[in-house]
């Protein structure tokens, strides 16, 4: 991870668009903290074995609005104060496109690469009976993040419903097709990246299908949000995952690389007709739109000052610190804010939950045609917002999200 303090960060964040709200003090004291915060410490037998012991959070930040909504990753870094500024973030992006959750974020302090597969399914199991307490299909859905995937969900799912003894489909998002989950749901956060670069090129009066485009991150946020690029005619022209990243000025061939270099040893720079770059260069190439789809913290005042990119568009969360924010934007450069532009996972998300509970599930065009129409309607009411108070996008983007929650809590008042 970065050095970056997020939750700080996301506090700060909280902090600028209260200044547009008059947020009453006590209220804003509220939205600052996390609702609950469940740390758990817990045993697996490994395949050797030897017990260890994992941590693991759980932490649902409001639910003034809904149930909360948020994934669960894997990291060997990861801590309590950024799954909790990520729960933050959460309610935001669910607010700003206006679906009826609150946020949530989980995570365990594990190295997925050093795992088993059968470990992998044990540690899963038990995390999930540790913090059953607080996850439900009413009260707290989990989804996949960073080291997490379907089958991670499906574990969780399959523990959970062994456990209430009938299957709870709606328990988790970002399941597999057969347990119930979401045609369309692996492309939505990249989807969702894409429609608001779109939305973002017109507000400028630039020809999306004409642009460079850079992509940071190759997993399945970037891989995705590339691959939609090209469909439609942008030129992506850098691209990196976890070994380093590659240019070339004429264009990347993105199926090739996603279906034959991504995730096999020495990845994408395995491909030859490029230039090896390193991933600072990657962020200050010269294009049109630059999609930070990786981890936070990797636009900071330090490197700021050297992006060319015309449109910023954040497929990560929180990879552009608040000293940097300023300077883009003192450069003119157009930040879509990652609660706005990487929703797409969490609004297909809340489409797979109610499929869930209504046991009718949608055809992939009518999700990817909702996914869109809600991404289009929150971007621009977005702008119309940043356009009224002469500001930037993010901090639209939050006053946005925090009047809807300063409201939904002030409307049911504080119990008792």
């Amino acid at each position: 991870m970065s050095d970056v303090n997020v939750l700080d960060m996301a506090r700060k964040q909280l902090a600028e668009a209260a200044k547009y709200l008059d947020l009453d003090e006590g209220l804003h004291a509220v939205l600052a903290q996390p609702k609950r915060q469940v740390i758990v410490n817990f045993p697996v037998v490994m395949d050797s074995g030897e017990v260890q012991c994992f941590q693991g959070y759980r932490v649902q930040h409001n639910t003034s609005r809904g149930p909360t909504k948020g994934g669960i990753r894997y990291h060997p870094e990861v801590d309590v104060d950024e799954v909790t500024a990520l729960s933050m973030w959460m309610t935001w992006k669910c607010a700003v496109v206006n679906i009826p959750y609150g946020g949530a974020k989980g995570a365990v302090k594990v190295n997925t690469k050093k795992l088993s597969p059968r470990e992998l399914e044990k540690l899963t199991r038990r995390f999930a009976t540790e913090v059953n307490i607080v996850v439900g299909e009413r009260s707290d859905i989990p989804a996949p993040d960073i080291g997490t995937n379907a089958q991670v969900m499906a574990w969780i799912m399959d523990t959970i419903s062994m456990q209430a003894g009938y299957t709870v489909p709606g328990c988790v998002t970002g399941k597999p097709i057969e347990l119930g989950g979401s045609e369309g749901r692996v492309e939505a956060t990249g989807r969702g990246v894409v429609v608001s670069a779109v939305e973002a090129c017109k507000v400028l009066g630039m020809d999306f299908p004409s642009s460079k485009v850079v992509v940071q991150g190759f997993g399945n946020v970037g891989s995705v949000a590339a691959e939609l690029s090209e469909e439609l005619g942008a030129k992506v022209i850098a691209v990196s995952d976890a070994t380093g990243a590659i240019y070339n000025e004429n264009g990347l061939p993105i199926k090739e690389l996603y279906q034959r270099y991504s995730g096999v040893e020495g990845g994408i720079r395995n491909y030859k007709e490029c230039q090896e770059i390193t991933n600072k260069e990657l962020l200050e190439l010269p294009c049109d739109i630059l999609m930070p789809s990786a981890i936070q913290g990797q636009i900071t005042g330090d490197n700021a000052g050297n992006v060319k990119a015309k449109i910023v568009v954040e497929g990560a969360n929180g990879p552009t610190t608040m000293e940097a924010d300023q300077i883009l934007s003192d450069k003119g450069i157009l930040v879509v804010p990652d609660i706005l532009a990487n929703a797409g996972g969490v609004v297909t998300s809340y489409f797979e939950w109610v499929q869930d509970l209504q046991n009718f599930f949608w055809e992939e065009t009518q999700v990817n045609d909702r996914l869109a129409r809600i991404m289009r309607d929150a971007f621009h009411a977005v702008h119309a917002t940043q356009q009224k108070h002469k500001t930037d996008m993010r901090t639209a983007a939050m006053i946005i999200a925090v009047e809807r929650v300063a409201h939904a809590t002030t409307v049911r008042g504080i119990f008792p």
